[in-house]
């Protein structure tokens, strides 16, 4: 039976002909629509091109909409070679006929200098609405539903890159978008960097008039589903803590002894005009760490080495083992065991940003270096995607909110960080986020060092899936929550 009309983009390489003959022979395949910028020519009948600048605009979706009769649209959104599996185009049908899913996509296999190996995708979530959502370059499309959400909720934006994300958004509201799990296809992989170098794509400056598309996209999706929250902020609570200092530096650390020295030699050199201290959570270490943080405690009494009772914290949990001590100073200050302040006016800038009284949490720019301090791409990272007006929603688009983050101590008390090693910063900034406004520094006050030690550096694609399958849960509680709040009014 045909069923689909296939959209692929044109590439001028033999991988997109291999692609395009399973779809030309293919009797499941009535027509094939061919993105290009001018070098198309026709392969088959079967084709006709549609000249676009990006396959990824509101112009191009639109004019391949005019076009489609077909029940089912499968859009291929990357031009590399895709080798389909046994009967897998007629699985992609069948799952969506029997589902009445608006999107299905699937698991796949990546191919690498001629291995295979498994990629497996995530489940989508209501919290899923991060750009960077991983569907795989193969998305089979109920053409009915792209057809509802686009009149029930309007046409797509005009934009250059952020249509599909705008689409498949709409598309979500009332149908479900179908993960299935299977590898049906393989594509040979063109983009070999470590997760440790993907993840600040985003937030490249190359890339800011794309942000600014996306995060009208996404705005706009969470006043649909009543997620959306206007510039109105709870006022900071007075507390009537004592603390022993004003700030205390917070370093969680295990096993990093070829660097925590310098990180907490970076706190001890930071100039105030208050009292402060460092409370390094030393979580059981069993390199030299330890014996190195006794030797530093023993020089400064600004240094709180502490060991916690409980043998099953992860980063959050040390977190909350700092916070909750006596040492703890009203405000709780970020630095990563491996990372250093950029000068020593970092703590003075954040705390006075604290002091205008306005602000739940601090959140400054950092700058990517190598382990001998030379900036890496891209560089700095500002995250000046996050506007006072904006910034609580655009944060449920994307993967973090910037370093250093600093917090009033009396909140993180009230409202503790989950005990995990990964994403436990951004839940509780999404958290403070949802009532309270953030102060942010868009100047550089902090050097996040990238070297092989870092816990992000090369994950497997399960611990990634994992990771981003945490954050999408995260999202997807602020969602439920935020939409709770715009109920009672």
């Amino acid at each position: 039976m045909s069923f689909t009309t296939v959209a692929i983009p044109f590439s001028e390489n033999s991988s997109f002909k291999n692609t395009l003959r399973q779809f030309t022979q293919s009797s499941s395949v009535e027509k094939i629509f061919v993105f290009h910028n001018g070098a198309y020519f026709p392969l088959s009948s079967k084709c006709e091109g549609i000249k676009v600048d990006s396959p990824n605009s509101s112009a191009a979706l639109n004019s391949l909409l005019k076009r489609v009769k077909s029940k089912y649209l499968l859009l291929i959104t990357e031009s590399g070679e895709i080798e389909f599996g046994q009967f897998a185009l007629e699985q992609f049908l069948s799952v969506a006929e029997e589902t009445n899913a608006g999107i299905v996509y699937s698991d796949y296999y990546d191919i690498k200098n001629g291995e295979r190996y498994e990629h497996p995708v995530n489940d989508y979530q209501v919290g899923s609405i991060r750009d960077s959502f991983d569907f795989g370059p193969v998305m089979l499309f109920s053409v009915s539903a792209i057809r509802t959400a686009l009149k029930k909720y309007d046409a797509m934006p005009k934009v250059d890159r952020a249509g599909l994300y705008d689409l498949r958004l709409k598309i979500s509201l009332d149908r479900r978008i179908f993960h299935i799990r299977e590898y049906l296809y393989a594509k040979k992989e063109t983009d070999a960097r470590l997760t440790g170098e993907k993840q600040f794509d985003y937030v490249d400056v190359r890339f800011h008039a794309i942000q600014k598309e996306m995060e009208t996209v996404a705005t706009n999706h969470l006043k649909n589903i009543g997620a959306y929250l206007k510039p109105k902020f709870k006022p900071v609570p007075n507390t009537h803590m004592k603390f022993p200092v004003e700030a205390s530096i917070v370093i969680p650390v295990r096993n990093r002894v070829k660097t925590i020295a310098e990180a907490v030699n970076s706190g001890l050199d930071q100039q105030t005009d208050f009292s402060f201290n460092i409370i390094v959570v030393d979580n059981h270490s069993s390199d030299g760490t330890t014996e190195a943080l006794k030797a530093l405690a023993q020089k400064s009494q600004q240094v709180k080495h502490i060991v916690p009772a409980r043998i099953d914290l992860e980063i959050g949990g040390c977190w909350n083992e700092a916070v909750m001590s006596g040492h703890c100073g009203k405000y709780a200050v970020q630095l990563d065991s491996d990372d250093l302040y950029a000068s020593d006016e970092a703590l003075q800038k954040i705390v006075n940003v604290f002091r205008t009284g306005k602000y739940a949490m601090v959140i400054g720019a950092y700058k990517l270096v190598n382990m001998k301090l030379e900036e890496i791409s891209p560089g700095v990272v500002d995250h000046k995607e996050w506007t006072p007006k904006n910034g609580r929603n655009n944060a449920l688009r994307v993967n973090g909110f910037g370093a250093p983050r600093a917090f009033q101590t009396s909140l993180l008390r009230q409202i503790p960080m989950a005990n995990v090693s990964y994403g436990e910063d951004y839940g509780i900034a999404l958290r403070l986020s949802r009532e309270y406004q953030t102060g942010r520094i868009y100047e550089p006050i902090y050097l996040c060092r990238r070297w092989e030690g870092n816990t992000d550096a090369a994950l497997s694609i399960e611990k990634a899936n994992r990771n981003d399958a945490y954050k999408d849960m995260l999202r997807t509680i602020e969602i439920f929550a935020r939409q709770r709040i715009n109920k009672k009014g």
